[in-house]
């Protein structure tokens, strides 16, 4: 004879499982780099908030979202808190609002640091035979566009050009190059 099913609640367990909270999602926006956009904007408390970027989280992760930008005006300053507690860090500050971000997939985090400047390059790569290298964007503006040109990027902070380019080759293309020769224009 099998024991009777118990529960610690006051309830049935009938009327238990027909009692549920549904948690919706945060707004975002997709980004062109396979990221989103969270623009948190109407005044909430955060046992409100955790449990919808919990869930918004979690369906990030299953549509394979890579970085998450999370956009708290000051008014919000009562959401920081517990959006660092979840794995955010800050990325830059602005005089009405705070950026923070998360990295969601387990390979190295590659969203850019905050920036006062970027500087950008382009690698133009040629073999022995004089073939020029170029690619078709994966991300970006380019993306499924029929568009080739030079691989190009953006400089790491404190990373020198030349260094920057030949990184952003190897990103792009997987090949290792060299520089034998190097064109600099004023």
């Amino acid at each position: 004879m099998s024991s009777p099913i118990t529960s610690t609640s006051s309830l049935p367990i009938r009327e238990q499982t027909s009692i549920f909270q549904q948690v919706g999602l945060l707004k975002a926006v997709e980004d062109s780099y396979g990221g989103v956009k969270v623009d948190v904007e109407e005044p909430m408390d955060s046992d409100v908030y955790v449990p919808l970027l919990r869930a918004s989280m979690s369906q990030w992760r299953q549509q394979g979202v890579k970085g998450v930008w999370i956009k708290l005006p000051i008014k919000l300053a009562n959401l920081v808190e517990p959006t660092v507690k979840e794995g955010f860090r800050y990325h830059h500050a602005e005089s009405d609002y705070l950026m923070l971000v998360y990295w969601i997939p387990e390979t190295p985090d590659t969203l850019p640091a905050n920036a006062s400047h970027t500087v950008g390059i382009g690698a133009f790569v040629m073999n022995d035979n004089r073939e020029v290298l170029v690619v078709q964007e994966k991300n970006g503006a380019f993306r499924d566009k029929d568009v080739w040109k030079f691989p190009t990027g953006v400089a790491n902070q404190g990373e020198d050009i030349w260094t920057a380019a030949i990184r952003e080759v190897k990103e792009e293309t997987d090949i290792d190059t060299e520089f034998v020769e190097i064109l600099a224009f004023r």
